[in-house]
């Protein structure tokens, strides 16, 4: 048996993987976020290991037979969130996370300092990232800066606190600009530029790596051996691609989790940076990957799902699963900013076409579109960048709805592939590095592909109505930019 945890932003998700690669058991903890002041989010670290180690609670109680035969653990998570640790290992500050947008000034300021950063980390700086973070903290809480004895991001504190051992592997790390992507270390430069040096980072490894072992009081606990190897892991994109078995490159997919992604698989690094596009190392040696980013995709169903206080199920219902064309409401999906292409993290949200008889079911579908038309324009970003993508398979919440897919479909003007197990995509991918790192298998031999439940492809009837939506639908970050508060 594997486990694979996914320390994800709104809750944890812990998976139990048998022998044969089927899904046994799922269970979840759900997280809270806290916005102390417009464009920050921050969390709480120890609610993550408290999330994570309740979930692993019950699966242990209702398979105790199955956890007690698990022999490797994988761990996934949110990317870039800066996890401040004293001398003691004890968090200094709540953890600011990968949506949080403060840190606009400071990324200017980096940029200024460190010229090659470009070429070393492969991206923009941005504030999602985590090195402006710290210039931020450097600035403004320089008294909690001067303490600052690691840096972790949040799946490594979970990793920490289950297992005493501070360990980073390279996807994850690639996120946080301070570290040389194509060399697969840490850059003494980048560090530098944000007042930190080596002793700062926790240990690097390869995802598929024996990180450390479970310590002996959660082996206890769960009724597990005292040799439980705990892989490296993955940031939570390239844990999906794990699940997805991306693993070649070429090989893409789309996520519409609460951030929005879609996926490249490289064999080289190749940066894009004039694009937004991310590159970051993959989970397995010897692989990179592109990345074009969005800061709010199911976050938007779900923000707009509180504000009408409606079920995401009660809003999608009346619109089945196609519609004819587009929606006459325009919806910018910028609730928290936005990264590709953009790079703004000041960007605001908006509906545009608003009349007296427009009703719900049309806001619910401009919603749904205008991630699409962000997933679109990510999709042109990475096409600039390398070669088209001809097909994605979709994981994440949103992957629950045909009708999103077909809309998806429509506007991408590519096929569409729902496939199975694909809201449990990075928890399944993290328990897959956890058996390569316990077994010694190779890749191609564990990371299968799920089977896919259903396939959208463009529809001919509304290709026209959606490329003139999608053109109207760009006008409207430039004219609206000045409105951003």
């Amino acid at each position: 048996m594997f486990l694979g945890l996914d320390v994800g932003t709104s809750g944890v998700k812990a998976v139990l993987v048998s022998e044969a690669g089927a899904i046994v058991a799922t269970a979840a903890r759900e997280l809270a976020l806290s916005h102390p002041a417009p464009l920050w989010s921050e969390q709480d670290p120890d609610a993550w290991v408290e999330a994570a180690i309740g979930a692993v609670d019950d699966l242990a109680a209702g398979h105790p037979a199955e956890v007690a035969q698990v022999r490797g653990i994988g761990l996934s998570g949110q990317m870039h969130g800066a996890t401040l640790l004293g001398d003691d290992g004890r968090p200094l500050r709540p953890a600011i996370l990968w949506n949080d947008g403060r840190s606009h000034a400071e990324c200017v300021k980096l940029e200024r300092r460190c010229p090659s950063l470009h070429a070393i980390a492969g991206n923009l700086a941005m504030p999602g990232f985590t090195a402006p973070k710290l210039l931020w903290v450097a600035g403004h809480e320089p008294e909690i800066f001067r303490r600052v004895a690691k840096v972790l991001l949040p799946k490594a504190y979970v990793r920490y606190r289950l297992t005493g051992e501070m360990v980073e592997d390279m996807s994850d790390a690639a996120g946080t600009l301070w570290l040389d992507v194509g060399q697969r270390r840490w850059s003494a430069l980048l560090l530098h530029a944000t007042g930190l040096d080596l002793h700062h980072m926790p240990r690097l490894v390869e995802g598929s790596e024996v990180s450390a072992l479970l310590a002996p009081e959660y082996a206890q606990r769960w009724g597990m051996a005292n040799n439980v190897v705990v892989a490296g892991g993955a940031g939570d994109n390239a844990a999906s691609a794990i699940g997805l078995s991306a693993i070649a490159p070429g090989d893409a997919f789309l996520s519409l989790g609460t951030s929005g992604v879609i996926f490249r698989v490289t064999d080289r690094f190749a940066p894009a940076p004039a694009s937004a596009v991310h590159a970051f190392c993959h989970a397995l040696p010897g692989l990179w990957h592109q990345m074009g980013v969005m800061l709010s995709a199911a976050a938007s169903l779900a923000w707009l799902s509180n504000v009408m206080a409606t079920p995401t199920a009660a809003l999608l219902a009346p619109l089945g699963e196609g519609v004819d064309g587009p929606s006459p409401i325009k919806f910018l999906p910028y609730l928290d900013g936005e990264r590709t292409p953009h790079n703004d993290a000041a960007a605001s949200g908006a509906f545009v076409g608003l009349r007296g008889a427009s009703g719900r079911d049309q806001i619910v579908q401009a919603v749904l579109e205008g991630v699409a038309f962000a997933a679109r324009d990510n999709l042109a970003a990475l096409g600039s960048a390398s070669s088209a993508i001809s097909e994605v398979d979709l994981v994440g919440g949103g992957s629950r709805s045909a009708l999103w897919a077909q809309i998806c479909a429509d506007v991408l003007g590519i096929p569409v592939h729902r496939v199975e197990e694909g809201e449990v995509g990075a928890a399944l991918g993290a328990a897959r590095l956890g058996r390569l790192a316990a077994t010694g298998e190779e890749p191609a031999q564990v990371c299968t592909r799920p089977r896919r439940l259903a396939s959208f492809a463009p529809r001919a009837s509304a290709a026209a109505a959606y490329d003139d939506a999608y053109h109207q639908w760009r006008k409207l970050y430039p004219a609206l930019k000045e409105f951003s508060p």
